[in-house]
């Protein structure tokens, strides 16, 4: 088997555009995978074991994806892949998964923001100015190379500089404009699209007269919105099994699930009055096919080390 490491994947230099057609191929093709609940294990407040399997049997492969997050490793969150041959079950690769967690995140932020938001949307509220802030910009910049677009961002010690600056040194960034704003209510109200990629909030940011019609809330991380699922006029959720034990699940006025308004079995945005949340849970799908993808580029290019682990060839062994 190959093993990559994240400097191995990071140096593929993958297009931020070729991310998002990775996610629009898996979010139509959803149905076609066999894609169990992930299983989430929490030891402690704060630290999570996620495990997330798929298989993808028309691309056959097949992988899982363990995530961890620990309040006191610098960074907290840190993701290992495994994919496998799906008609011979032998490993493939081991591989780092940070990369494709963060960019494969971000663009499904971006695509929820492509088909959900309303037309012509340029006033785009961020909180949380990590890396996944900075994945789902990129892609999103990618998608509008053209719009003005106006990003108002949370101050937060100085990474709200240093996003700025982050933003300003991308190729398409002459359109972007930037407001700093104290609080989550200025980053909230007057905001076409609120994307937040905060991990952790005790309870909600923003009173419902906060959200102004049409806006569309993008919680890649769930937490700070539940009164919206009260109020807003439509809720969707990258995979119903994820959102089903939200508190306010069966009051939500409308759901639907994104694949679902794909294949048109579903509504999508109607008008430009339409309050709408998208709760992008993780789909190991994503994980999956793009670890197969960076597979294939990364043996064209020759790249990652060839490992074994002498696996046992006779039936008898012991």
């Amino acid at each position: 088997m190959k093993i990559f490491t994240h400097y191995d994947i990071i140096d593929l230099n993958i297009e931020p555009i070729q991310c998002y057609k990775w996610v629009s191929n898996m979010l139509e093709d959803k149905g076609n995978v066999i894609l169990p609940s992930k299983i989430s294990m929490r030891p402690t407040e704060g630290i999570f074991y996620n495990v997330m399997p798929s298989l993808l049997p028309q691309y056959n492969g097949g992988g899982i994806k363990v995530v961890t997050r620990y309040p006191s490793r610098k960074p907290a969150l840190d993701s290992q892949i495994m994919i496998y041959d799906y008609k011979t079950g032998n490993i493939k690769a081991l591989m780092d998964g940070n990369y494709i967690t963060t960019m494969r995140t971000g663009a499904v932020a971006a695509h929820s923001i492509k088909l959900l938001g309303k037309k012509n949307f340029n006033k785009i509220g961020i909180i949380g100015l990590g890396n996944q802030a900075r994945a789902t910009l990129k892609v999103l910049l990618s998608l509008f190379p053209y719009r003005k677009i106006l990003l108002k961002l949370m101050k937060y010690k100085d990474q709200h500089l240093l996003f700025q600056e982050y933003i300003k040194n991308l190729s398409n960034s002459d359109n972007i404009e930037f407001v700093l704003c104290d609080s989550y209510e200025d980053v909230v109200k007057g905001s076409d699209i609120i994307i937040s990629s905060v991990t952790y909030f005790a309870q909600d940011i923003c009173e419902d007269n906060c959200f102004d019609e049409g806006c569309l809330v993008v919680p890649i991380h769930t937490r700070g919105f539940m009164n919206c699922d009260l109020f807003f006029d439509k809720v969707y959720a990258d995979d119903t099994d994820h959102v089903k034990g939200f508190k306010y699940f069966n009051q939500f006025k409308k759901f639907a699930e994104i694949s679902d308004v794909l294949s048109g079995d579903a509504e999508g945005r109607m008008n430009d009055e339409e309050r709408i949340i998208i709760y992008n849970i993780g789909l190991s799908m994503h994980d999956v096919y793009f670890a197969e993808k960076i597979y294939q580029i990364a043996q064209l290019k020759e790249v990652g080390q060839e490992i074994s682990l002498d696996s046992p060839k006779d039936k008898f062994w012991i």
